[in-house]
């Protein structure tokens, strides 16, 4: 045995372990505002306490987790933690184009269900979405929002042949597993003329979705039904979009199959998946860790959940996705752009 390569691979291990133990304390200060309090400048355990109310021997250890971790800053002679200006961007602000400790409120719901998917892995059976815990669905809306915010009506829809001109006259849309309804929201909010439906299988987060509108003040142009992706209403529409949510289903053939009958002919279907290579060999990085891990815990067992045969997982890439549109009678497939963490496709009858 190579005792410098088992020494090497205790040391990966290690910093796993610390990096999946600093999880937790990651949720702590987005549920506590501990962040968004020492952004305001730097602090000792003590004065973060007094921001916070909260208690000062939690908040130290706290702050020692965190600089070992290198999520915040340490000035030993000071006595201070501070977060500089890039840790600050990513940690503080829920509606930015970043905000990480969404995928950690994930992460941790997800683990919850281990007892399941360890027995999930022996029989072979699934657990279904509504079935993890409520940490997985406001984490997702937590971790994907942003991106939707600074990509959707920036970058994604123009990208999109002929697309933002319908949206902008008047369109007819069908958002498909719209979960809590931010990209719902975030489509009538840009697009006042047109008229969104959102659907989900999910009944509670359909509820939250139509709270969420009401909030935004968008109730007007938008409308939420519970209903799966083979089921969802409406005719003759514009466009159709599915987020992050494609590779969950356990007929997604059947889904592409319902979307192509409900598009108008010169309709389009606006497909958002993890960005994904089409080979396991493409996957191996940090990217593709995180995606197989969630994958794991929730989007295959999701799929063994439900009939239709398939379990894509989040890594399905996309020659995958190509192949479910080919077989469902698109005619028309391409990648239309792409960010770190998403590909965006554009299909069409």
């Amino acid at each position: 045995m190579d005792q410098d390569k088992l020494m090497a691979f205790v040391g990966k291990m290690v910093t796993d372990l610390g990096a999946a133990s600093a999880a937790g304390g990651v949720v702590i200060g987005h549920r506590l505002g501990l962040y968004r309090a020492l952004a305001q400048g730097p602090a000792t355990p003590e004065e973060l306490a007094r921001r916070t109310e909260t208690t000062t021997r939690y908040v130290a250890e706290w702050l020692a987790a965190q600089a070992a971790s290198g999520y915040v800053g340490y000035d030993a002679e000071a006595g201070t933690f501070a977060l500089d200006e890039e840790q600050a961007f990513a940690l503080t602000d829920p509606d930015g184009p970043i905000y990480l400790p969404g995928a950690f409120v994930l992460a941790l719901g997800a683990l919850r269900a281990e007892p399941r998917i360890t027995e999930a892995f022996r029989t072979g059976g699934g657990v279904g979405w509504h079935e993890q815990d409520p940490d997985v669905f406001d984490g997702c809306e937590i971790f994907f929002r942003p991106g939707y915010v600074a990509n959707l009506t920036a970058s994604w829809i123009p990208a999109l042949t002929g697309v933002e001109e319908k949206l902008r006259s008047g369109a007819h849309v069908a958002d498909v597993g719209c979960g809590h309804g931010s990209s719902t929201v975030l489509l009538a909010q840009a697009y006042p003329a047109s008229t969104i439906s959102g659907s989900d299988y999910h009944d509670e987060s359909v509820q939250i979705a139509r709270k969420r509108a009401a909030e935004a003040g968008v109730a007007d142009r938008t409308s939420f039904e519970v209903a799966s992706a083979t089921s969802f209403s409406g005719r003759d529409l514009d466009l159709v979009t599915s987020f992050d949510c494609l590779h969950d289903m356990g007929d997604p053939l059947g889904a592409a199959r319902h979307v192509r009958e409900s598009l108008a002919p010169d309709g389009t279907w606006m497909v958002v998946e993890p960005r994904a290579g089409d080979t396991l060999a493409e996957n191996l990085n940090p990217v593709g860790r995180l995606y197989y891990a969630l994958s794991t815990f929730l989007c295959v067992p999701n799929g063994r959940s439900q009939p239709g045969g398939y379990s894509l997982g989040a890594q399905a890439g996309p020659a995958a996705i190509r192949q479910i549109a080919t077989d469902a009678g698109f005619t028309r497939f391409r990648q239309a752009t792409e960010t770190p963490f998403n590909l965006v496709y554009e299909l069409r009858p």
